[in-house]
């Protein structure tokens, strides 16, 4: 006999908790009213070109050059300190960290400390010089800027302050070249 008793016990527990269930779903839809989609949300076919979605996506960036002028530089190296320090070095043949040593970095190339293992993003702009723009686009969106690399740190939105952190660089660039 208590054999059955459980039975119905378990049979009553799985009834129960499907019309808990099936009630929760019609309240919901009472309560939420959803609308169906007018087109599906998947797409198929050809996705849009990525660098079209950035384009779009990516406010333009205020010029940093007309800045500098009036930039505060020991502002600038107490933000390099405060900021990236944990990552980078400063000084003239200073090691690498996570990231690279930034002692030259303005007018230099992207990719340019030797033995850096720089992500494929940067690498593919081996080429490039670091302008005062180029630092000013990775400085405030390092993803936006080289999709695809390493570093975590996810920006420095205002433009003062890139200002300032830009000028230190400069100033510790002997190679830099005028703005």
């Amino acid at each position: 006999m208590s054999n059955s008793l459980e039975m119905n016990k378990i049979f009553a527990a799985v009834l129960t908790a499907g019309i808990t269930f099936m009630s929760a779903g019609v309240i919901g839809r009472l309560i939420v009213h959803p609308t169906p989609l007018k087109e599906s949300a998947i797409q198929i076919g050809e996705p849009a070109p990525v660098q079209a979605v950035a384009a779009i996506a990516a406010p333009a960036l205020e010029p940093i050059t007309p800045l500098l002028a009036s930039a505060n530089v020991q502002a600038g190296q107490q933000l390099a300190q405060r900021q990236c320090a944990s990552c980078h070095s400063f000084n003239e043949g200073g090691r690498s960290g996570v990231g690279p040593n930034l002692y030259g970095i303005v007018g230099a190339k992207h990719a340019h400390a030797a033995g850096f293992n720089y992500s494929a993003a940067i690498r593919a702009m081996a080429d490039k010089p670091w302008t005062y723009e180029e630092l000013n686009a990775w400085i405030a969106h390092p993803r936006g800027y080289a999709p695809g690399n390493k570093m975590t740190y996810a920006g420095l939105a205002s433009v003062q302050s890139r200002a300032d952190l830009i000028a230190y660089l400069r100033s510790i660039s002997p190679n830099a070249p005028a703005p």
